[in-house]
């Protein structure tokens, strides 16, 4: 084992990799996309299904299995399509959208990865702070983040085929079921599940097939970075079994997790912190163990952003070192990481405005790639290559057709979700003097869990003295009008 770490990775950039270098098997890709579709920000998300939109855990579980299902097929699909040519999933994008025309989705995919990056480490890295106290004061969690960064970026250095073939398969992937298990099992057998499975905790008034897509945003979010990795598997078959397989069961699994934490432990409605269910977690019975154990599953996941961010930049730029590109985005990671921490913002409205970002550009995008190669079937090797055309007209107004009738669809605009991140990084939502979200110094040591739900009553029914400048019910009250648009 310590040979293999110590060995110098073979560098795959955008060309092609050779059949004799394709090793990933079936169980190989199946552990990675268990692994990746594994996380505190899936857990968090999974608890928005009950916070936004109002659903019964019976309900969070049916769409979490539907979008799990409908998300994973579409991101196998991808992954089978391109694991056939062995190139990177910009790389294949050449011969849809044109050489040149390929830079735009790398450029969106590089930012979006970086974001991804940047909440990881920041979640994890408050998260180990819970886990240790505060043993450096209040640079606790900022020495943890950065720990992460380095360990990410080690990841990445060392390659798919290494953090899958080595960290996964012999250390992470078991402590993530155990530790995942052990908490599905506090969860479910606690007094306050069975009576509240069928009846909802909220009062949501968003639409169901909203949340269906929300569940459906995390695995196609996925999509931009699937040839990365699936371009390794020895067969196309092996990719698409694999990809859907992981991917359906950890994704199902976290979203009606996540929920279920939220329920079960009572977190108040109107607690849109994403550190409010990591606390929850670290208060059950071996709390600080398994959330220890699912950061530490969870590192592989920032491995992945960091490092399809690489190849992402070597589209538009193949002759650039993908090592010294790695080390240069992970630092990027670990900047904006800190500076979110630091600040507290309202995660939760970036977050959720972030998973629509994905599906409004992507999923259009994906279209127009699965459409072209069905009508066209096969490509020639040289339309990945630097000789492809530098664009095709055609495909791009059908992407940008995609995007707009998402975001018409949806009724939620490409404008007002990008001013709403601006709004969420630069202070408070329009028309609403909110306070910020916690950072790492309003954090008290030990974690406390919440209080259960009061009798008789629904989880969204604050009490009266909730409602004063600065609590949570204000925030979220002013969360809610940031995210209308008011």
């Amino acid at each position: 084992m310590g040979r293999e770490w110590l060995r110098t990775p073979e560098e795959w950039g955008v060309e092609p990799v050779p059949p004799d270098r394709r090793r990933l098997r079936l169980a190989d890709l199946g552990i990675l996309w268990f692994s990746l579709g594994v996380g505190l920000l899936v857990l968090f998300t999974g608890a928005l299904l009950v916070l936004l939109f109002g659903l019964s855990l019976f309900e969070v579980l049916v769409v979490s299995v539907a979008g799990s299902v409908i998300g994973s097929l579409m991101l196998a699909a991808a992954g089978n399509l391109e694991a056939r040519h062995g190139v990177p999933t910009m790389v294949s994008l050449r011969p849809v959208l044109g050489r040149k025309a390929s830079w735009a989705p790398s450029a969106l995919n590089a930012f979006q990865l970086l974001g991804w990056a940047s909440f990881e480490l920041m979640v994890m890295g408050l998260g180990l702070g819970l886990v240790s106290g505060p043993v450096l004061g209040g640079a606790t969690a900022y020495v943890w983040i950065g720990v992460l960064a380095v360990w990410v970026a080690i990841l990445a250095l060392g390659g798919p085929l290494v953090v899958v073939r080595i960290w996964l398969e012999r250390v992470a992937v078991w402590l993530v079921l155990a530790s995942t298990a052990y908490l599905t099992y506090v969860v479910v057998t606690d007094p306050v599940f069975a009576p509240s499975f069928f009846t909802p905790a909220t009062a949501g008034d968003r639409p169901l097939g909203l949340a269906l897509d929300l569940v459906i945003a995390m695995p196609v979010s996925w999509w931009p970075l699937v040839a990365d990795y699936n371009r390794f598997a020895r067969r196309p078959k092996d990719s698409f079994a694999g990809t859907f397989l992981g991917y359906t069961v950890s994704n199902s699994w976290f979203y009606f997790l996540g929920a279920g934490v939220l329920v079960v432990f009572g977190l108040a409605a109107e607690s849109t912190d994403v550190m409010a269910f990591v606390g929850a977690i670290v208060a059950t019975g071996l709390g600080s163990l398994v959330l220890l154990a699912i950061i530490v599953g969870e590192t592989d996941n920032a491995f992945a952003n960091v490092y399809s961010a690489a190849v992402s930049a070597q589209n538009v730029m193949p002759r650039a070192a993908q090592r010294s590109i790695i080390l240069v985005v992970a630092t990027a990671s670990f900047v904006a990481g800190s500076f979110l921490a630091s600040q507290g913002h309202a995660v939760s409205a970036l977050y959720e405005g972030f998973l629509f970002f994905v599906g409004g550009v992507f999923v259009p995008l994906l279209g127009v790639l699965v459409a072209d190669q069905i009508a066209r079937r096969t490509y020639a090797e040289s339309e990945f290559a630097d000789t492809a055309p530098a664009s095709r007209p055609i495909a791009i107004l059908a992407w940008v057709a995609g995007i707009a009738a998402y975001f018409s669809i949806t009724g939620i605009g490409l404008v007002g979700t990008a001013v709403m991140w601006v709004d969420g990084f630069v202070g408070s939502p329009i028309g609403a003097a909110c306070p910020r979200s916690p950072s790492p110094a309003d954090f008290t040591w030990p974690p406390r869990a919440s209080s259960r739900p009061r009798p008789n009553a629904r989880l969204d029914e604050p009490l009266e003295s909730d409602y004063h400048e600065g609590s949570d019910t204000f925030r979220r009250e002013c969360y809610h009008l940031g995210l209308r648009g008011r």
